[in-house]
Parts: C-alpha cells; structure tokens; sequence
C-alpha cells in the first residue's frame, strides 16, 4: 500500500530528525554528523531486520505444526480464509496475555502469541486475536510498527545515555549551554518519539480489529478476547515491554503496568471504544444473516509444551497448561 510506505517514510524522517537533534545536543555539530550516519545505518536495519531484534528481544521462539498443531493450523486456516502466504508462528513465553505481529511485507512476515493468552483465551478468542494480527499484515501495517519499535527503541537509549552522562557531569566542561540542551533533549526526545508511534497506531488498530473480524467470521470472539486481555494485562506486567516501551504499540493490548507515564503515552485506543465498535458490527453482520451461530471447530489437538513433557498444554486440553 502506497499510503504506508509514505507513513514509514515519514516516521523515519521524523525519528532520524529526533537522533540527529540529539547527536547535536551531545556533541555540537561533529555529533550531529555522527548521528546523522547510525541514523542511515539504523534506518536501513529497521527496514530488513527489525523484526528479527523485536522477536529476540521478547524472547520468541518459532513453532511448527508438530510443537502447537492446534495454534499453527488455527494460523495456517486464518492466512489462508485472508489472502496471505503462511507468516512464520512465534511463542513468546510470558505470563501476560498478549499478542503482536512483526515483518517488512506479508512474505516475511510472524505472528506471536504468548503464553499467557494461549492459557486464558478460548480457541475462537485466539483465533480473534490472530485474525487481528494478520489483518495489521495484510494492511502492511507491520513494516511501520517494527521501524518505530527499533528506531524508537534506540532513541530511548540514547536517552538514557544522555541522562547518565548529565548526572555524572560528562558534558559540563563543554559550558553550561551543551549541559542544558542535553538535559532539554534526555526529556523530550522520549516524548517526541512516543508523539510521532501515536500518530500513526491509533487509527490502525480499528482497522485491524474490523479486518480481523471479518477474516476469524465473527466480532465477538475478538471482542470478547479484548475484554478478557484488558481485565488481566494490568495485573500481569510484561517486563520487557516495561524495560523497552517503544515495543508497546506492537501488542493488540497495550502491554504497560500503567506506572508512572505510561497513560500519557498510551499507544492504543481505549479498549471499551474497540469493544463498542465490534459488538455493532456484529450486530450488522447479524442483520445481514452473516454472523455465523456456531463456534468454528479450530479442532482438539494438544497445544505447544514449554516444558516438552508429555502433558497436553494450554487452553485446548484439561487439565490446563503450566503456563499459568
């Protein structure tokens, strides 16, 4: 889509503006240069391999049909009924029940699904929320989240740098002036690039969430699955998301405690309004005789084993997996 390829275009400029302003700040003009360079250099990592340092960074690990029959073949059946070559299928293992998908192009692109939401979900609230996740694929949504989580994430850095270089007096001997334009640019260069994520995920997700209901056949599971992720996600932290906030607007569910300003800087729309949205549509589908009645038979087949035991797994098998 032409329209996101300007978007990635436009976030990269914005957040390479961003790190040159705060190589300047660091450095004067020779560090405005230097920025400008890893900015080039960062750049065109986020645009090939961005997906790749996401996925490591949250400790995903990939799946096949003989580790998680239920959940691949739910992908496989989903990208099919959507148009799209099989992404690859990732499980990070972590308690909160979340859920994003990475990649430059639906050729290259993953879906990943915690542990957390394989336990707590039913499988047609999985299949939802993977719906959701293929529709941002399909929508090539996933190219502009990933550069803004890299770009983003290396902005948070060197912010962090910055702090510790003005506690410590790192900039002091060159005048007052370079030590207050990097106390200015450790405070807003976070903020500027949150402002710059936020523009574009906003409108997005309810995009996804109408895509994704349309390609699983019904808005409620995907609506009920919202609810169920909301009324945990607050209560179950994702550390990683916490160390590394610039991932968040990659999730289908904000995944941040809350803390501090992670509500000034939420990156999703409210959940309730998500929820609203596909109980109408739903209601339409319905007017319209196409709101399906029965729950769609993903199958019964044992769900991927963390531990590699012989113990059936997760939310499809009784008893429940050691997930949680």
């Amino acid at each position: 889509m032409p329209t996101n390829f300007a978007k990635t275009a436009l976030l990269l400029a914005a957040l390479t503006l961003i790190f040159v302003g705060m190589g300047s700040a660091i450095g004067g003009q020779e560090g405005m240069v230097l920025a400008f360079v890893i900015a080039l250099g960062m750049n065109a990592f986020a645009l090939w391999r961005s997906d790749t340092l996401v996925l490591s960074l949250h400790g995903a690990q990939e799946v096949g049909p003989a580790d998680a029959p239920q959940y691949y073949g739910m992908v496989q059946e989903l990208a099919q009924r959507a148009g799209l070559p099989m992404p690859r299928v990732c499980i990070m293992n972590q308690p909160q029940p979340n859920a994003f998908a990475a990649g430059r192009s639906p050729s290259k692109a993953t879906v990943c699904a915690s542990t957390g939401l394989l336990d707590a979900l039913t499988p047609e609230e999985v299949a939802g929320v993977m719906a959701h996740e293929l529709a941002h694929i399909r929508n090539r949504d996933t190219l502009t989240m990933t550069v803004a989580a890299t770009i983003g994430g290396a902005i948070s850095m060197l912010a962090q740098w910055m702090q510790f270089s003005v506690l410590f007096g790192g900039n002091r001997r060159n005048g007052g002036g370079n030590w207050l334009m990097s106390l200015i640019a450790m405070l807003v260069a976070p903020v500027a690039a949150m402002l710059v994520q936020m523009a574009i995920s906003r409108s997005r997700e309810y995009q996804a969430d109408r895509l994704g209901a349309m390609i699983c056949g019904n808005p409620l599971w995907l609506a009920s699955a919202l609810g169920k992720i909301q009324s945990i996600v607050r209560r179950v932290p994702n550390e990683t998301a916490e160390a590394v906030p610039a991932t968040a607007h990659l999730f289908i569910i904000n995944p941040l405690s809350g803390r501090g300003f992670d509500n000034f800087f939420s990156t999703h729309p409210n959940t309730e309004n998500r929820i609203l949205e596909l109980q109408k549509l739903a209601q339409e589908m319905a007017a319209a005789g196409t709101l399906p009645q029965a729950t769609h038979d993903y199958g019964r087949g044992v769900a991927y084993d963390a531990h590699r035991s012989n113990r059936p797994a997760g939310p499809w098998s009784e008893p429940r997996g050691p997930w949680g």
